[in-house]
């Protein structure tokens, strides 16, 4: 029982950055259409601008936060810089390159700027574990690591609610979603909400990325390419058309991923298997 539910939590935990990713991905797709194959990358990136910004004494949550900031601004330039020039030839397959060759970019921008040793990320949260239940040697013991992932992904839900039902943005944004042409006739400036769409995108993955890469002993540039799979099966599960869905989903993954690890014995990789299957 200790070992089932210690698993579980851990599924939560890496659940809440694979549905944090996949928000990212669905947030882009119902405003642009496109499958934005560079999300990971891009958190990689801005995982990386974190890890610099802690390495030169800057607190690891604001660190965090400038490095969002910094993701909010790189994802509206790239919406406007390489993104809509190529939208505007009205195949969807040259976007799709433009995202794949983001992604092979980025990566390689990433080790060229930041070197491709393994550096080790600080825990925006406490050391140490709380008694879940049970006592002595059957105490399940909870990392305050996981209580904090546990908690980031309902505040992220809640602000993406508020802005999106909320605010004359979210409004905008919402109806550009559903119908850009019939937004543009009623005055919204599409191409604004669609600029907003990959910074919110962008910023909601440099979240993910510190996070799963302070949960680790060291990461490097492959830090996000497994989460983009996971993050990718999740967002098919729940439904690209679909912010909860992505969520819910995320964790379902998260979940089946580590107890597949726990009590499959098969082959090796084969947890890597089991969010495709789903």
């Amino acid at each position: 029982m200790r070992l089932f539910v210690e698993q579980f939590l851990n599924g939560v935990g890496n659940g809440v950055v694979y549905g944090s990713v996949a928000l990212a991905l669905v947030l882009i797709f119902r405003t642009t259409g496109v499958l934005n194959f560079a999300q990971g990358e891009m958190a990689l990136f801005s995982t990386y601008v974190s890890w610099w910004l802690t390495s030169h004494d800057v607190p690891v949550v604001l660190a965090i936060a400038v490095s969002m900031v910094a993701a909010f601004v790189a994802g509206a330039v790239i919406e406007r810089v390489l993104i809509r020039p190529v939208e505007e030839a009205r195949s969807p397959l040259n976007v799709v390159i433009v995202t794949l060759g983001l992604f092979l970019g980025l990566n390689s921008l990433a080790q060229l700027v930041f070197g491709t040793d393994p550096q080790s990320m600080p825990s925006p949260f406490p050391s140490g574990s709380v008694d879940l239940i049970g006592s002595g040697a059957d105490t399940i013991d909870v990392q305050w690591d996981t209580i904090g992932l546990i908690a980031v992904l309902p505040a992220e839900c809640a602000l993406l609610f508020l802005l999106l039902q909320r605010t004359r943005a979210g409004l905008k944004l919402r109806a550009v979603a559903a119908n850009p042409d019939s937004a543009r006739l009623h005055g919204i400036h599409a191409t604004r909400m669609l600029m907003l769409g990959w910074a919110l995108s962008a910023a909601i993955g440099a979240l993910a990325g510190s996070l799963v890469a302070s949960q680790r002993t060291g990461f490097d540039a492959s830090l996000m390419q497994t989460v983009l799979v996971y993050a990718f099966a999740a967002a098919a599960l729940g439904g690209f058309d679909s912010l909860i869905g992505a969520v819910v989903a995320g964790l379902v993954v998260g979940i089946a991923d580590a107890m597949t690890f726990q009590y499959v014995d098969a082959l090796d990789g084969i947890e890597v298997v089991l969010p495709l299957a789903l």
